[in-house]
């Protein structure tokens, strides 16, 4: 068991209206990514923070000025054999649950690139709120790009992101591997769209006061409307050319909506791990790390 005395937590504020702020760092690396030291120190700061009273509600950024979070340490992960690789995915789960059950209004500042599971920890969020350009003054990319790389997402970007931009658009984006821009993105993917860095803690305020409190009875996912998700599906599969990746999209999107968000989590997952050791993402995977 991970414990709070083995790992450094987070750097964490909180403001005098009883506001946390939450730094995500690289832990010495240029960019944040989640490795699995990441996602313990998180894990951890998460315990702390639940014992703090009288919070009103929890701002999760990045202290890099270059992402949010740029993705799954795939160097890692590529270490990793089958059993460890689930263990290491279902850890993750566990705990950007953990931020998604805070009894206040959590939400994302993102202001540089948010890739992958990047983009995903921002989703548990309650609210995600972004600037057009980041801290170099330009657009940056925000999206699911796994399947570029033969592979799908593995922390529920295919039950969350349909749920929050038109169902079309985000299971054809996840199954493909096409992001967006910051400054181009499509409607719902955030609440708030500011122009730069510097309005985000005020845009993040404005809508913390108008959103109090959260229902969360109201899943941001895929449970809802399969019609229309099921349409989706179907425009989709004849639209998109046929491809492992984008097989395991749409398994995993109507697993959601038959069985729900655990359920297609799991398989999520399961696919994952398996796309994993097919040739061709292992060939796309090794050309991805030579580049760094």
């Amino acid at each position: 068991m991970i414990t709070t005395t083995q790992i450094s937590l987070l750097k964490y504020e909180i403001s005098d209206q009883g506001v946390v702020t939450l730094w995500l760092d690289g832990g010495g690396r240029p960019v944040v990514v989640l490795d699995r030291n990441l996602i313990q120190r998180l894990n951890a700061t998460l315990e702390v923070i639940e014992q703090e009273d009288n919070i009103k509600g929890l701002f999760l950024r990045s202290d890099c000025n270059r992402v949010f979070v740029a993705g799954a340490d795939l160097e890692e992960i590529g270490t990793l054999d089958d059993p460890a690789l689930h263990a290491y995915l279902a850890f993750g789960t566990t705990v950007f649950g953990r931020l998604a059950r805070l009894p206040y209004p959590t939400i994302a500042l993102v202001f540089g690139a948010a890739l992958g599971g990047g983009l995903e920890l921002a989703m548990h969020c309650d609210a995600i709120i972004a600037s057009k350009v980041g801290g170099n003054k330009k657009p940056y990319p925000i999206g699911l790009p796994e399947a570029g790389l033969c592979i799908c997402p593995g922390w529920g970007g295919s039950q969350m992101l349909p749920a929050r931009i038109d169902p079309t658009t985000a299971i054809e984006a996840t199954a493909t591997g096409s992001i967006f821009k910051s400054n181009n993105m499509p409607d719902g993917l955030v609440e708030a769209l500011v122009e730069t860095q510097e309005e985000l803690t005020t845009a993040a305020e404005t809508w913390l006061t108008a959103n109090p409190t959260v229902d969360r009875s109201i899943p941001r996912c895929i449970e809802n409307s399969p019609k229309e998700y099921k349409e989706a599906i179907e425009t989709v599969r004849a639209n998109v050319e046929d491809s492992d990746s984008l097989g395991s999209v749409l398994l995993a999107v109507e697993t959601g909506i038959n069985k729900g968000w655990s359920e297609a989590v799991a398989i999520e997952q399961c696919e994952l791990v398996r796309l994993r050791n097919t040739q061709a993402a292992r060939k796309k995977l090794e050309a991805f790390l030579s580049k760094g």
